[in-house]
């Protein structure tokens, strides 16, 4: 197969990637985990260039999930500078390509200099609209759907909602994602076969895609490989494909 997807169906639109592996790619090579999340950041590099090659228009990136803040404090911490690293690195790079970027996820419990750095690039890239990357950090699909529901019921309270009209664009309008449109292609690496809590909502009806590939080595051929694999699929949305019996 060629590095580059196949052209016979359209393509995905919008792909979200559960980057996982680093910890293991690290350990494989007799370093701590934090090795791994640096060579993890190079990937990110590539992949976004990658994904805007390959005809994805959105790309959503699973980066540090609700539940990593069990993993040691260490690790967190450097998870953390990681993204003030990569977003202070690439912040004006991106911008003059056009790359618009969101961070998604839970922002009281994050540092007030880490919100700044969010706040800057979401600011800078605001009117962009070539390309879309969304990092979810300090996120989780409950999470996202239980601050959605609770800002729902304030409307509700403060009679600016009627919840008898409420329908699922108008929940989806309290999602973080609320200006995204679904995922059309969700990609697992490392050989996992989970979701693990990423987009609840937006990838109900996503074409998930499992490599055994850890996320350090993934590269453009892995990219165009699951793009292929959705195009061979038929998204039938509940329905049946045209012709069949």
């Amino acid at each position: 197969m060629s590095d580059d997807a196949s052209a016979d169906q359209p393509g995905p639109r919008h792909a979200a990637i559960i980057m996982d592996g680093n910890g293991r790619w690290a350990k494989s090579r007799g370093r701590p985990r934090s090795f791994g999340h640096k060579r993890g950041v190079e990937t990110v590099r590539r992949t976004v260039e990658d994904a805007g090659d390959l005809g994805v228009r959105y790309l959503t990136l699973f980066s540090f999930s609700t539940e990593n803040w069990s993993r040691p404090a260490d690790e967190v911490g450097a998870l953390f500078e990681l993204l003030k690293h990569y977003v202070e690195a690439d912040l004006e790079g991106l911008a003059r390509r056009g790359v618009r970027i969101r961070i998604i996820g839970r922002r009281d419990n994050l540092g007030p200099d880490l919100i700044a750095i969010i706040d800057r690039a979401e600011a800078r890239t605001r009117e962009n609209a070539e390309f879309h990357l969304t990092i979810a950090f300090n996120y989780g699909g409950r999470d996202e759907l239980l601050r959605a529901s609770q800002s729902v019921a304030r409307a509700a309270a403060d009679g600016s909602l009627d919840p008898d009209t409420l329908d699922e664009t108008g929940l989806a309008g309290h999602l973080d994602t609320a200006e995204l449109p679904d995922v059309d292609l969700m990609i697992r690496t490392s050989g996992e076969q989970r979701i693990s809590n990423f987009l609840l909502w937006q990838a109900a009806y996503a074409e998930l895609v499992f490599l055994d590939v850890l996320w350090p080595d993934f590269d453009r051929q892995d990219l165009a490989r699951a793009i292929d694999t959705y195009r061979q699929r038929s998204r039938r949305y509940g329905g049946v494909d045209a012709g069949a019996a």
